[in-house]
């Protein structure tokens, strides 16, 4: 069963998403980060942001939690409040 890391994070500004943006869409996936896609929404306002990443099994799903939790700081979209691993029990894309 796919897996899903859900990554909440607070004091995400506006121009931080933006550069993260450009980060990610211009570089190269992380080695070894298995996922098979990655999907972060952002609340300008109240500057918070969440992070989905999805895996396809367990084995992805622990590479990838021990390769983001390696990451530094400066990587992440602001200050990590909170991280869980939800089942993908229903998935529609156009």
């Amino acid at each position: 069963m796919p897996l899903a890391r859900v990554v909440a994070f607070d004091d995400v500004s506006a121009e931080r998403m933006a550069e993260l943006s450009r980060t990610i869409q211009d570089g190269e996936r992380p080695e070894g980060l298995p996922a098979t896609e990655m999907i972060v929404l952002h609340d300008p306002d109240a500057e918070k942001s969440l992070a989905i990443v999805f895996f396809d099994n367990e084995d992805d799903y622990a590479q990838g939690e021990a390769t983001l939790n390696a990451m530094p700081g400066d990587d992440t979209p602001g200050r990590r409040t909170s991280v869980a691993k939800y089942n993908v029990a229903v998935r529609v894309t156009d």
